[in-house]
């Protein structure tokens, strides 16, 4: 046991049996999940859910409007998914939020923060060995080179979906004006609001995917026979924007009192016709603000070498001949 830890000792550095260990420890958690992951089911619970499906009945079109999973991630869906169910129900509309709308979407999250984690793990561990592990290196810088990376790799799903909400939430803001315009154009040239929404999401597409995916959404559902109050309040709980949620207020209760959804529209559109330029103004006036540091860093310095150079120089040179 001494012979193995001094060969250690000599060969990764001070550090190398906690190396060791560690890179030790990591695969026994990847064997262990591999096997759990490809380990066969019980034959008592293949019968129960061939049961469950028979008695059920539900056949393979249903199956199929109800929206397919992936079996492969149900037998480690402990793993995959937050047991807790409004940790689940917050992860799913933050998911939803951000455009991806498949029903394994939370499960692909969470195994790609997994995996990510891992793999920055082992690879923090390869640097450290290969490029580290000679030098003198304290505890804390080791477990930053070893650690940091699978932070990171952890972290990185989170951020891109917080970041791919964000981008999705704006060009939804920008475009809900033009859209409310088009609607109102729609419908009163005499068509309906199904009819307008439909239009509304073709003539979209191209300058605002995201809002004409949502209203393609609402159409489609609404031509299946769901309730149009359900259905949009539905589309302000995906879209996860102010605009929106006013939006569909506005219309619930302008069918809800049988009042014209055109005026509603009309008056709607023009305040957030209003509320768009009151945003473009908001960013104008924080632009000075924002352009002071950078012009401070950028002038000042020079400003000050132009100004106080020549007497700097002059004073050392004086200092220099009175050493003389």
């Amino acid at each position: 046991m001494s012979f193995l830890t001094e060969t250690l000792h000599d060969t990764l550095g001070p550090f190398g049996p906690l190396i060791a260990v560690g890179t030790l420890g990591v695969l026994l958690i990847m064997i262990a999940i591999w096997i759990y992951m490809n380990q066969r089911d019980d034959p008592l619970t293949k019968l129960k859910k061939s049961q469950t499906a028979t008695t059920t009945g539900q056949t393979s079109a249903q199956k199929l409007r109800s929206g397919s999973r992936n079996e492969k991630l149900d037998k480690y869906a402990t793993f995959l998914e937050p047991q807790d169910e409004k940790s689940y129900s917050a992860m799913r509309l933050t998911l939803m939020q951000a455009g991806y709308r498949h029903r394994d979407a939370v499960r692909y999250f969470h195994f790609a923060q997994f995996s990510l984690g891992i793999g920055f793990l082992v690879l923090g561990v390869l640097y450290y060995v290969a490029f580290k592990s000679g030098g003198e290196t304290d505890t804390k810088s080791m477990l930053l080179y070893i650690l940091g990376p699978g932070g990171a790799g952890y972290m990185l799903p989170k951020y891109w979906i917080t970041k791919r909400q964000q981008t999705r939430q704006d060009e939804i803001t920008d475009g809900f004006p033009d859209s409310l315009d088009m609607m109102l154009v729609c419908i009163e040239a005499g068509q309906s609001l199904d009819q307008s929404i439909i239009r509304v999401s073709e003539e979209m597409r191209a300058s605002y995917p995201a809002l004409a995916e949502e209203f393609e959404i609402v159409s489609q559902q609404i031509k299946a026979g769901r309730d149009k109050a359900s259905v949009l309040n539905e589309m302000a709980e995906r879209c996860g924007v102010q605009d929106i949620t006013s939006f569909v207020t506005v219309l619930v209760q302008s069918q809800t009192f049988g009042t014209s959804i055109a005026d509603a529209l009309r008056v709607y559109a023009g305040e957030m016709r209003d509320k768009r330029v009151m945003r473009a103004e908001e960013k104008a006036n924080k632009l000075p603000t924002k352009m002071t540091l950078a012009t401070m860093m950028l002038t000042v310095p020079p400003l000050l070498i132009i100004l106080v150079g020549p007497s700097v120089l002059g004073i050392m040179e004086l200092t220099s001949m009175s050493s003389h």
